[in-house]
C-alpha cells in the first residue's frame, strides 16, 4: 500500500488563451509564429505567470504561464474571421502576418503591420486571451492543432 494521494483534478481556468495558426505553415514557421504570440499574451497578461521554477538540486528556472496555451489550426478565411469576431467583442489580439517572415526586428515587425489594413492583413496565426466563452465564440471554425 503506498501513501501516494490520488491526482487532483485537473484546474479549470475561468480564462483561456489560444494561438490559432493558418492550417498551411511548414513546421518551423508554426513553432515560430507559437512562440512569438504567446509571449505577446505573457507581456499583455502578466498575471497569467505562475512562480519560478527549481529541481531538487536548487537550481533556478524561470516561471512559465500558469494555465495552459491551446494551439489551433484553421484556414486563412477562419483566421479573418477570428480576428474581426474578437476585435468586435473588444478583447486584446495579438497577430502575425506573413510579412512578418521577412522582418529581423520588432521595429520593421509593427513597420509591416502598420503598413496594412485590418481587413488585408494575411494573418498567419493569432492569439487571444478572455473569457472561457468568449474565446470558443472567437474561434468557431478552428479545429485543435495536429
Amino acid at each position: 500500500m503506498t501513501n501516494e494521494s490520488p491526482p487532483a483534478a485537473p484546474a479549470r481556468f475561468p480564462t483561456k488563451v489560444v494561438v490559432l495558426l493558418r492550417d498551411d505553415l511548414a513546421g518551423w514557421q508554426a513553432l515560430n509564429v507559437t512562440a512569438f504570440l504567446a509571449g505577446a499574451v505573457t507581456a499583455a497578461v502578466p498575471e497569467l505567470v505562475g512562480e519560478p521554477y527549481a529541481d531538487a538540486d536548487g537550481t533556478g528556472y524561470l516561471p512559465m504561464l500558469g494555465q495552459p496555451v491551446l494551439v489551433m489550426a484553421g484556414s486563412k478565411e477562419v483566421l479573418t474571421a477570428a480576428r474581426e469576431r474578437a476585435v468586435g467583442r473588444g478583447m486584446p489580439v495579438a497577430v502575425f502576418t506573413s510579412d512578418l517572415f521577412a522582418t529581423g526586428n520588432d521595429v520593421d515587425n509593427r513597420a509591416a503591420v502598420r503598413a496594412v489594413r485590418a481587413a488585408d492583413l494575411d494573418l498567419v496565426g493569432l492569439a487571444v486571451h478572455g473569457p472561457r466563452n468568449a474565446v470558443d465564440k472567437v474561434l468557431k471554425g478552428a479545429r485543435m492543432h495536429p
